[in-house]
């Protein structure tokens, strides 16, 4: 329409006629491609037709034809969709109602199937294959009827099997318990189960008191609750806290972690209730859960302290407030749920964290337990807004922890020191404030020499936490190394010893990778790492000790003698990889923090040559960079840590849920992955121990820089591998929104670019990966790079809007009226750079195959688009040549005038000797002929004569 606008009315009718001839070739050209099975091919030609604006009887044949494509290719949703356009345009298109009548078949939606099909035999009632079609539907809606009602009495069968006591066969009764399972992890099972009295019957399972059983119920309740809150409810007025903590009594860590994962689904569906949201039928049974919630919180918070509470199950109740309570984003508006905990729970937490274990009358704890609590307090201190809600925390701890250590009794006291290094641990501003209290670091110091093992353990943990805190690491340098030392020599308790050479480890590794400042006397790092290393692979000594020598290898490391030493020894590297394996999952960030340490994969800071020369003249000091930490040094660490199992061992700690995995260790992994796929030759080493799937969480949750550092190995790992090969199934739709979030301004040039390589390599390998990226939003930023100043950064965005155009969603973009696309990429396609020239002269010929509109609007985008054209087809460059003229190719196929131009210019003679380059250039010389065998049938050139020159 636009058309006659601007030309008149006889020449709009003549251009809707064209259209029109157009859209007809088009479509028959589609029904082609549809009979020989070219479904993709087919879509493309209905698509184009549609976008010429056919007739309204022609476009709802279009649609309808579409539909069947889809259908054909599995893709019901979009079947639906064009064949409910089809039905828009003329609602009694029988052929219309009937496809989508078969993608509501398969999309479940059978009563809406039901209504099409009915329509349809009222608008054709002789109509054989519709009446067959109605039955057949019919049949299977009853079906589906009965196979409902045979659910039920399926749901009966397994409760009665599982309770019945008379049975004794137990495959059948763990046969009907994993089918209770499955069946709730559906929301259609879960409702059947709930419905059929369920609820009760898993109360009677829990009741038995087996552990079988138990966890079958747990599981099952898990199902139930799972994004449905009145079914939460329910479930939780039903069980009741009585039976909760039951199960949280049992020394069973398989039922402590069901219980956990049931809390925190509960916690999940009823966190939403803060919200007061009501969204449909079901929503409206519960207006309020507030209420239930802080009730169900409070009650785990005081059962932190309840000396019934098995060790397992405390673990379990403080990795679910870490889940639940702090804030998921700190953009959420609202931490109130943090201040509420802190305020009713904060001194039981403490406790937890403060208790030493296997102390008599002391709470039950794992080895796990301190950590969590250190985590969670870490949490709960990150999650809180302003000055004043963190004051508030301080003078909680202080006087929590002043109340313990003011009593005369020498187990309060331990508890309180215990309590600091808790906090030290975690939320370390709160630990020194709590240093400061009068007494605290005098008693610490004096436990340090006691006689009593526990007491002297305690105080010595105390004081290597307090060591690395830089506002008190100058007092314990001046009063707490001698002790150390002569608790290292003399002590004759070994869990002592390395205690104190891990504070030893901790004051000798102050001055950092800085080569000039040295605590201790040379060679006195290497003898401390050498007996760390000794402690590390003794096989027999206790877990505790051990963990405790690679806390003192995270800190030698800093030194890169103690680090060629490390990877030299094989035995230490397997011991400290198979110690980050084991259940003490609290030595994770000490190994993160070692092989960070050893590949060099912390920050560093490249000093200015000319500040440099202006310390030297100020006489300040200068950093120095220890001669084996040199790019040749750490390449050799890298290969042999590879060679070691280290990506397998890091794959190990990031499938492990436990709360050590906090985000700064999971930082210091992303970290590790990024110095290991710097070389390409060792990404796929990385690949193959399982690399590329442990980036994908690391991305995805930490840190700002963790996710930055492992969307940039991912980025590596897909520039050089087949995606398809690194991240295999659904995996590689993963990768996408890693890479994209390469591409913020706030990232680096590096980053820009890499994310750029990564998603053109994507972008290349299917239509599916391309509408992934264009819904993560990364078009707009690939098209802003495009205009970046740095060329490799230009070339890249260039690149990856080639393999992107291949989208027609892409590709419409360049058809918008006002846009500079276009203008942009024929500009390009004549620049000096070779590489850009390629990258800009693809996407115009993808852009011109898919979008005959294109190439009307490339005479429009720039004046020289003719010279820029016959550059490319005179290029020396066989692959710009060819791009050139199959661009030119399909603007002559587009439009008569366009090809009169290109005919009327020196275009012609170029095809022309083209044209006879079958034997040296087979593809452009074919292209080139189609370009004049066009234009002969417009009747602007003749033909030559046969057998002619």
């Amino acid at each position: 329409m636009a058309a006659s606008e601007e030309n008149g009315s006889g020449g709009g009718v003549a251009g809707e006629e064209a259209a029109e001839a157009s859209s007809s070739a088009l479509r028959r050209a589609g029904n082609e491609h549809f009979q020989a099975g070219r479904y993709e091919e087919a879509l493309e030609a209905y698509a184009r037709a549609l976008s010429l604006d056919p007739p309204r009887a022609d476009r709802a044949a279009l649609h309808r034809n579409r539909a069947a494509c889809h259908l054909k290719r599995g893709d019901y949703v979009q079947a639906e969709q064009d064949a409910s356009k089809a039905i828009d345009v003329d609602p009694g298109d029988v052929k219309g109602l009937f496809r989508r009548s078969q993608a509501l078949q398969q999309l479940g939606r059978l009563d809406q199937a039901l209504s099409d099909l009915q329509r349809c035999v009222s608008l054709e009632p002789k109509n054989r294959a519709l009446q067959e079609a109605l039955r057949d539907l019919g049949s299977c809606m009853h079906e589906k009827v009965r196979a409902a009602a045979s659910t039920d009495s399926k749901v009966e069968q397994m409760f009665r099997v599982l309770l019945d006591p008379e049975e004794k066969d137990q495959d059948k009764k763990q046969k009907a318990a994993q089918n209770l399972i499955v069946l709730a992890r559906e929301e259609p099972g879960a409702e059947k189960i709930f419905q059929n009295d369920g609820v009760p019957l898993l109360l009677q399972l829990l009741d038995t008191g087996r552990l079988d059983m138990v966890l079958a119920a747990l599981r099952t309740l898990t199902g139930l609750c799972r994004g449905h809150r009145s079914r939460t409810v329910a479930v939780l007025t039903t069980l009741g806290p009585r039976r909760f903590f039951a199960m949280l009594e049992l020394e069973d860590e398989q039922v402590s972690l069901a219980a956990c994962s049931l809390l925190q689904v509960m916690f999940d569906s009823l966190k939403e209730g803060l919200q007061r949201e009501v969204r449909g039928k079901e929503e409206a049974l519960v207006s309020e859960t507030s209420k239930e919630l802080k009730l169900l919180l409070k009650q785990l918070l005081e059962a932190l302290t309840r000396e019934s509470i098995s060790s397992y199950g405390r673990d379990s109740i403080l990795n679910l407030l870490i889940t639940v309570v702090p804030r998921k984003s700190l953009q959420e508006p609202s931490n109130s749920l943090t201040l509420w905990v802190i305020d009713q729970g904060l001194k039981e937490i403490l406790a937890v964290g403060g208790t030493v274990a296997h102390a008599p009358g002391g709470l039950r704890v794992t080895e796990n337990s301190h950590m969590s609590a250190a985590v969670l307090l870490s949490k709960l201190y990150g999650d809180l807004k302003c000055d004043v809600e963190r004051e508030n925390f301080h003078l909680l701890c202080e006087n929590c922890i002043r109340g313990w250590f003011q009593g005369e009794e020498m187990p309060g006291k331990l508890q309180a020191i215990r309590a600091v290094s808790c906090l030290l641990q975690g939320p370390f501003e709160a630990g020194n404030r709590v240093l400061e209290l009068s007494g605290i670091m005098e008693s610490i110091l004096s436990l340090c020499a006691s006689s009593q093992e526990a007491d002297q353990l305690v105080a010595v943990e105390a004081l290597i936490h307090a060591a690395d805190k830089a506002k008190h690491a100058s007092f314990i340098t001046a009063n707490g190394v001698m002790l150390l030392k002569e608790i290292y020599k003399h002590s004759e308790r070994d869990s002592i010893r390395i205690r104190a050479l891990v504070g030893l480890c901790k004051l000798g590794s102050a001055g950092g990778t800085d080569f000039s400042m040295k605590q201790f006397a040379e060679g006195s790092t290497l003898k401390l790492a050498k007996q760390c290393r000794k402690w590390l692979c003794h096989r027999t000594m206790d877990m505790g000790t051990r963990y405790w020598a690679a806390e003192g290898l995270a800190y030698l490391t800093l030194d890169a003698d103690v680090k060629e030493e490390l990877v030299e020894d094989q035995a230490a590297l397997q011991a400290l990889f198979q110690l980050a394996r084991s259940e003490n999952r609290t030595v994770m960030f000490a190994v993160a923090s070692a092989m960070v340490n050893c590949t060099s994969s912390y920050d560093q800071e490249e000093l200015d040559p000319q500040m440099v020369e202006l310390a030297k003249y100020a006489k300040q000091h200068i950093p120095e960079k220890h001669p084996k930490d040199k790019p040749e040094f750490v390449r050799r660490r890298v290969r042999k840590l590879l060679a070691a199992g280290l990506v397998s061992a890091l794959s190990c700690m990031v499938k492990n849920e436990s709360p050590a995995l906090s985000a700064s260790c999971r930082e210091l992994i992303s970290r590790v992955f990024l110095a290991l796929v710097e070389d390409p030759v060792d990404r796929g080493v990385v690949v193959a121990h399982g690399g590329g799937k442990a980036l994908l969480p690391l991305a995805l949750d930490g840190t700002d820089v963790g996710q930055t550092r492992a969307a940039q190995a991912l980025a590596r790992i897909t520039i050089t591998t087949a995606p398809e090969m690194a991240f295999p199934g659904e995996r590689v739709y993963e990768v996408v929104r890693p890479l994209v979030s390469l591409l913020h301004v706030k990232r680096s040039g590096l980053e820009n670019f890499e994310g750029l390589m990564a998603l053109t390599n994507l972008a290349g390998t299917s239509e599916r990966l391309r509408q992934k990226i264009v819904k993560e939003k990364a078009v707009p930023m690939v098209e802003g790079y495009m205009f970046e100043e740095h060329e490799m950064i230009r070339l890249a965005a260039t690149e990856c809007m080639c393999n992107l155009a291949l989208s027609p969603e892409v590709a419409e973009l360049f058809l918008a009226e006002g846009s500079d696309r276009l203008k942009l990429l024929v500009l390009y396609s004549g620049e000096e750079d070779e590489r850009l020239q390629r990258a800009a002269a693809g996407t115009l010929a993808v852009l011109t195959s898919l979008l005959p509109q294109i190439c009307t609007r490339i005479p429009q985008a720039t004046v020289h688009w003719l010279e820029i054209l016959q550059a490319l087809l005179l290029s020396p460059t066989l692959e710009l040549q060819h791009r050139g003229v199959v661009v030119v190719r399909n603007m002559v196929l587009a439009e008569k005038e366009l090809a009169e131009k290109l005919m009327e210019s020196e275009t012609l003679e170029i095809l022309s000797v083209l044209a006879g380059l079958e034997k040296e250039k087979p593809r452009v010389a074919e292209a080139a002929a189609e370009c004049l065998a066009q234009a002969v049938t417009y009747g602007l050139i003749k033909p030559s004569p046969v057998g002619g020159e």
